[in-house]
């Protein structure tokens, strides 16, 4: 989308293409070439008024509705809008537009989402950053992080989509069931099949409340998706709306996030149950005193258990007797990082689908749905001249071509990648047909720099002191309604009652014995009792480890000093943010503080103690060990406090949170590396939303 003129007027952005600017907006055609013709062209930008993508431009604007961040703080420095207040506290929108709990929901995920980003200096695709680097760095955590948003996104949006179909087809709901088969059986009848599944999308898409009466609303745990029906979800209990389970939870999406979490632990139990022969159905009884029962259950030890399972069956696992292990190690590591891009990307297409369906402020609301449409009319207007014959044809043509025409496509496209180098980025849909529309991480990108641009830093998500309540939640017309005067899933008052309220047998159920065992963990009364010896013993070297570390770091050890202070004490005040953040630097106890009085904002390290009393700001006398322009930062990287075993280690004998770190490169190349961090995502969005940096997430 074009940075529209009246940028620097604070005018807020346009919602219908009329002026000249929207028609282009309005047009899928990229937004920038330069990617393609001009490859090596660098702008570089230090502040958010430079407006150097449409999301630093819209930041930047005015807005018609306005929430607690977006109104003028001008008289303070930064001003603080509840870093450290439970979810009661916030009475009022942070955001114009835009639900509190919405809000926290797509910061809770970003954070999961982004872990590594580095300044691009090029034209990037749709005139939005942020995108995933071509050569992103693979990580098995970041896999699994890739693997829940798809789950949260695209998974959950096509179960929604069954349980519809189920709805449609039970005629259950009997009146809007017969109004479909009544216009299909119209249509079917004089060849209008495909005009009335054009003109159906087209109205879908430009006029959002068609959506609630084509499709009205329902919670997807409490649809039956084959009778379409009325079930108990199977969490026991309608705890959320838009979960698989139903499940209880104290923040918006959580409930998603923790069913996304445990997909992926599914997926790997599952795999490793099959890796290490696990068959409890050919298992003999037992008296109690069988070898099995004093040892874990070998499900839960990854290291080994498969090569243990090929001995205990007579084999010889080893590189010298298996030839194919390491080849096909490697070849399976290495395809990982590939996989993992591809799921990205389906997770970010299908989130740009979605909010160009249903902006979000601030971005606008009418352009991206009016661009969407206009691509249908075509297809509209020619289903009324092509016949089907015509259609067939057509498709049996391509069908041909595309199997016996190599040498003419080959051909062609050697002549393409000649003459327009890298031309597949000008077609992408995010130059497109979605130009303009933003991920969910770019769309929280640009909210966290409203924040920024406003010198009023959006607070993080209120943490969930408790578990939540196993009580239902309660429904409105919002999330449970039905189409005309039919009740909602054509059920009683009773029926729905009794689907939501709370049954705690039901999340224990399965489909036979046979699941009740595989699924099963047994390690017998001993077993536990070795895990809870070794447990002790990990704990007290634990520990010792972490005592040790105190006196290494005072002979010099790097290594030692950046990991002080990362397991902190359980009850360690966090009251830091959003100028002033505890951290170390090479060991050494301090804070790292955002100070914003000048042209550009900078960041810091202090190891004043009076910052813990009465902050940063306003002062001069705090002589800071380094400091950095925002504006010079190219790199932002999330590190670990400890190893990733070292960690689990540590979570599993302490039961203690790990105090991560960040690592900031500024454009001289110089690192600057602070440890012990509890605040580190939320320094990680400060840094990247403050400056005018174009980011790609590596």
């Amino acid at each position: 989308m074009a940075v529209r003129d009246d940028t620097n007027k604070g005018s807020p952005a346009p919602t219908s293409p009329v002026s000249a600017a929207a028609i282009t907006d309005f047009l899928p055609i990229p937004h920038d070439t330069q990617p393609v013709t001009d490859p090596d062209r660098e702008e570089k930008s230090n502040s958010l008024a430079e407006g150097a993508t449409l999301s630093h431009t819209l930041a930047m604007e005015g807005h018609e509705e306005k929430g607690v961040a977006q109104q003028d703080h001008a008289e303070e420095d930064v001003a603080d809008l509840g870093w450290h207040k439970k979810k009661d506290g916030f009475t009022q929108q942070l955001v114009g537009g835009l639900d509190n709990e919405e809000l926290w929901l797509l910061i809770r995920r970003f954070n999961k989402q982004m872990y590594h980003v580095k300044e691009v200096p090029n034209a990037v695709p749709g005139n939005l950053d942020l995108n995933i680097a071509d050569e992103e760095e693979f990580s098995p955590d970041k896999l699994r992080a890739n693997v829940e948003r798809l789950y949260m996104t695209v998974i959950i949006g096509l179960i929604g989509a069954v349980k519809h179909v189920a709805r449609l087809r039970s005629w259950r709901e009997a009146r809007r069931t017969g109004a479909f088969c009544f216009a299909y059986s119209i249509a079917w009848a004089f060849d209008f099949i495909v005009p009335l599944l054009c003109i159906t999308t087209i109205t879908l898409v430009v006029y959002p409340p068609s959506r609630g009466v084509l499709f009205p609303p329902a919670p997807i745990a409490l649809v039956d998706n084959k009778s379409g029906g009325v079930q108990k979800p199977k969490a026991g209990v309608l705890g959320s709306h838009d979960s698989a389970t139903g499940a209880p939870e104290n923040h918006k999406g959580e409930a998603v996030e923790q069913e996304a979490s445990n997909f992926f632990n599914g997926i790997t139990s599952v795999v490793l149950a099959s890796a290490t022969g696990k068959h409890p159905q050919g298992d003999p009884e037992t008296d109690g005193k069988d070898p099995g029962d004093s040892i874990p259950d070998p499900t839960g030890i990854a290291a080994g258990a498969a090569d243990a399972k090929d001995i205990a069956a007579g084999g010889a696992p080893s590189p010298k007797h298996d030839k194919t292990k390491v080849p096909v190690e490697s070849a399976m590591w290495t395809k990982m990082r590939p996989i993992m891009h591809g799921v990205a990307d389906i997770s970010d297409t299908w989130e740009r689908f979605a909010n160009a369906l249903s902006p979000t402020a601030p971005f606008p609301k009418d352009i991206y749905r009016l661009r969407l449409s206009s691509l249908i009319v075509p297809l509209f207007v020619l289903s009324f001249f092509l016949t089907s014959y015509m259609f067939v044809k057509g498709v049996t043509f391509g069908i041909g071509f595309g199997f016996f025409g190599d040498p003419v496509i080959s051909r062609g496209l050697a002549l393409l990648n000649r003459r327009f180098p890298h031309w597949q980025k000008i077609l992408e849909l995010r130059n497109t047909v979605l130009k303009g529309v933003p991920t969910n991480a770019q769309l929280t990108l640009t909210l966290l720099r409203i924040g920024e641009a406003n010198k009023a830093p959006l607070p993080p998500a209120p943490r969930a002191g408790e578990e939540p309540p196993e009580r239902s939640a309660e429904i409105t017309d919002a999330e449970l309604r039905a189409t005309g005067a039919e009740p909602p899933l054509n059920a009683t008052d009773e029926e729905l009652d009794a689907a939501m309220q709370h049954d705690p047998e039901v999340p224990h159920e399965t489909g036979g014995d046979d699941i009740n065992e595989a699924k099963a963990s047994k390690h017998g009364r001993k077993g536990s009792k070795i895990l809870g010896f070794f447990k002790g013993t990990t704990k007290g070297a634990v520990k010792t480890a972490i005592g040790a570390d105190k006196v290494r770091a005072k002979v010099g050890s790097h290594h030692a000093r950046n990991r002080l202070g990362a397991v902190p004490r359980p009850n360690l005040n966090l009251l830091s943010g959003p100028v002033d953040f505890k951290a170390r630097y090479k060991g050494e106890k301090g804070h790292v503080y955002i100070t914003t009085k000048a042209t550009i904002p900078a960041i810091a390290f202090s190891t004043d103690v009076t910052i813990e009393k009465i902050g940063s700001q306003d002062r001069e006398d705090l002589h800071p060990v380094w400091s950095i322009p925002v504006g010079d930062i190219k790199e932002v990287k999330k590190t670990g406090g400890y190893g990733w075993k070292a960690k689990i280690v540590v979570g599993w004998s302490l039961g203690r949170e790990v105090a991560d770190g960040l690592e900031i490169t500024d454009r001289t190349g110089a690192i600057w590396k602070v440890t012990a961090l509890p605040l580190r995502d939320e320094l990680f969005n400060r840094l990247i939303a403050l400056g005018g940096q174009k980011w790609e997430a590596w």
